[in-house]
């Protein structure tokens, strides 16, 4: 599932190729990637004819600001893509489900083969009234200073194991498996470790950790796996996957003290981590 690298890399590539443009022409095939509205054509007449303003993201999700009183919003879910073509002869992707298309030419496809995604129209200035998943989000650790004191007490207030901590939507917004993992290496900190058993120094060096993973991610245009279910809005591959320190590295050396890079369960994924390096 993309995070929050992949969701912000998609940020930047439609603020530079979509902002500005209006839309001419708006096809639905895949009724269930617009399950939020009762009826196709509904979705259609919400988007046609209106300029797209701005793009934004909270947490995964992208909203693309129109020049009405509303927002097209974007969740990728687990397989869901949005892909730029300059034209409809193209040939369309398979699961090809929505696509928008742009009276100054080009348009957006939106391909989906597990159908977990959506889109969906909203009043934008009720996003958060609107859309319950938006309410309850949480501080998005690229948009959001904190002082390393507060992110100190927001910690112990929770005292849950630091990985779930993470993974928390309502938490911190965009972290899943992947960054999770390479945060609390980059940390120093294991996967089980309290939330409230941090000293001083251990919460400066993992509020720290999860900026810089997070920037460096974004840097290299997020994290391409085995599946190459991610890719950038121009069908690119991402390359921070060849800098993973532990995720998806079991019985691999560690970069830093080479012993083998170990796996555990938790919450029905696997998690990995070093048992030296990360205390």
């Amino acid at each position: 599932m993309p995070e929050l690298p992949e969701v912000e890399v998609i940020r930047r590539d439609l603020e530079k190729e979509v902002v500005g443009k209006k839309i001419k022409h708006v096809e639905v095939t895949g009724l269930r990637s617009i399950r939020r509205h009762k009826q196709k054509k509904e979705f259609i007449a919400a988007l046609e004819g209106h300029k797209i303003v701005s793009v934004s993201r909270r947490g995964k999700y992208l909203v693309l600001r129109l020049d009405g009183p509303e927002a097209l919003i974007v969740h990728l879910g687990m397989s869901g893509q949005l892909l730029r073509a300059k034209s409809a002869r193209d040939k369309a992707p398979k699961h090809t489900h929505v696509v928008i298309t742009f009276t100054q030419g080009g348009l957006v496809r939106f391909v989906d083969p597990r159908t977990f995604g959506e889109m969906f129209v909203a009043p934008y200035d009720e996003l958060e009234q609107k859309v319950e998943e938006l309410a309850h989000i949480g501080l998005d650790p690229l948009e959001t200073a904190l002082s390393w004191e507060l992110f100190g007490r927001m910690l112990a207030e929770r005292r849950t194991r630091l990985k779930q901590l993470l993974m928390d939507q309502k938490f911190i917004a965009g972290i899943g498996n992947i960054y999770s993992d390479e945060i609390l290496f980059e940390a120093g900190l294991r996967w089980d470790r309290m939330s409230d058993s941090l000293s001083q120094q251990e919460i400066r060096r993992l509020y720290r950790a999860i900026v810089e993973t997070l920037q460096e991610a974004v840097k290299h245009r997020g994290s391409s796996l085995s599946d190459q279910q991610y890719v950038d809005l121009f069908g690119n591959l991402g390359d921070f996957q060849t800098h993973h320190q532990v995720y998806d590295r079991e019985g691999e050396p560690c970069t830093r003290c080479r012993r083998p890079i170990v796996r555990a369960r938790f919450s029905n994924r696997s998690t990995f981590y070093c048992e030296a390096c990360q205390v």
